[in-house]
């Protein structure tokens, strides 16, 4: 690889003050530094010395997403298997086509299965890298700044949070939405007050809810309906929903992509929990309040609602519960700061996603609308944390 730091070394005056490219510095800045680290050091003690720099944060991310996004490929061609299986509808297109010059063809096999869900996933994955990097590519230029690496794991997050069959178009605009919209009018990576990917994931949601809710969008066979664990919940009760609780567990079921297995994402957990970059804090206050919240409201039940019927443990495996309790409410930037903080803004997640999930029948969902209300209020309650801690202080000091 000596050839290529060589290579890039004897570009840098094109790209540097004064040269010929200068205005796509922040374009040749990205490059080197996602291949290297960069050269540039400080000089005197003017720095708490610390390995783990934005870039570090974020691939130790991505690799956390890794289980999930393997699993997002495998049950997306696996749902697709099980849907001609149970319908007698055949699938068509060039995804088809391609399985059969392969010669895997939809026979339910696991390499079928995750390819074909691959030719799924990776296309939405990659519009959304094109997309999304232009809007952070454009704003840097425009502003003379580095590109910073924060775009790596919305790049990766939004695309596990839709449905295989969102049409590529809308994955542009939604992401392009949440870079712009909720990031760079705000200055940036590490100044947006809202998590990027939910915000693309919400605006999608609202602007175009036939593509990205309902029945027959989870699995990508025309002519085939069925709705999610949650969507038949908040139908019939529990006893309409068609799997068991352990399938939805192991991510088994139709869903976004990236949302169904809990398995996945507890694998995540434990890798970002190992690694201190995920705040178990939060993550167990958004479990405890669900727990505590849809127990409750379990155990006084309702003749009209069917959702009180769903169990705590029902509550924990389904929808995005899982994947945005890991993923999502932990973003170190739209999260709370301070340690008793993050107690109190876990609980307000917990609390909203099940008051959404269950009083609120216009939204089987609710997790995504909780995490984006409580990132409103993070720095409320940081203030009052804070507040409360200087008070403590101040009367403890007078003593």
């Amino acid at each position: 690889m000596k050839f290529v730091r060589d290579f890039l070394d004897s570009q840098h005056s094109l790209f540097d003050k004064g040269g010929k490219l200068e205005k796509f510095y922040p374009l040749y800045e990205m490059i080197d530094t996602f291949l290297y680290t960069p050269g540039e050091t400080s000089k005197g003690n003017v720095h708490v010395r610390d390995a783990l720099d934005l870039k570090r944060l974020m691939v130790t991310v991505a690799m956390a997403l890794g289980p999930v996004i393997l699993m997002a490929m495998y049950n997306t061609g696996l749902q697709i298997h099980l849907a001609t299986e149970t319908s007698g509808i055949q699938p068509t297109g060039w995804r088809v086509d391609l399985l059969t010059i392969l010669g895997l063809g939809i026979n339910g096999s696991i390499v079928s299965n995750f390819v074909h869900g691959a030719l799924y996933f990776i296309p939405i994955f990659i519009v959304t890298q094109i997309a999304g990097g232009l809007c952070e590519v454009t704003f840097a230029t425009v502003r003379k700044h580095e590109i910073n690496e924060g775009f790596l794991v919305t790049g990766l997050l939004f695309p596990l949070t839709l449905p295989a069959t969102i049409p590529l178009w809308q994955v542009a605009i939604g992401i392009a939405f949440g870079v712009i919209v909720a990031k760079e009018i705000f200055g940036g990576t590490g100044k947006n007050f809202i998590n990027v990917a939910l915000a693309g994931r919400a605006f999608l949601y609202f602007a175009y809810p036939a593509q990205i809710s309902g029945d027959a969008v989870w699995t990508a066979v025309d002519g085939y309906t069925g709705a999610t664990i949650l969507g038949q919940a908040a139908l019939g009760g529990m006893s309409a929903v068609s799997h068991d609780w352990f399938s939805a567990f192991i991510g088994f079921v139709p869903g976004s992509m990236g949302e169904t297995s809990a398995l996945a994402c507890l694998l995540g957990a434990g890798y970002l929990i190992f690694t201190g970059i995920g705040s178990w804090r939060i993550m167990l206050s958004v479990v405890l309040s669900t727990v505590a919240l849809s127990g409750l409201l379990n155990v006084i039940g309702s003749s009209t609602n069917p959702m009180f019927e769903m169990s705590p443990a029902w509550h924990l495996v389904v929808g995005g519960f899982a994947f945005g309790t890991v993923f999502m409410a932990t973003d170190p930037v739209t999260a709370t700061m301070t340690i008793k903080g993050k107690w109190f803004y876990g609980a307000l997640i917990g609390v909203m996603t099940v008051l959404v999930r269950v009083v609120n029948p216009a939204f089987p969902e609710g997790i995504m609308l909780a995490i984006l209300f409580a990132n409103c209020f993070a720095p409320l309650i940081d203030y009052f944390v804070m507040n409360a801690n200087i008070k403590r202080r101040a009367l403890r000091y007078a003593k």
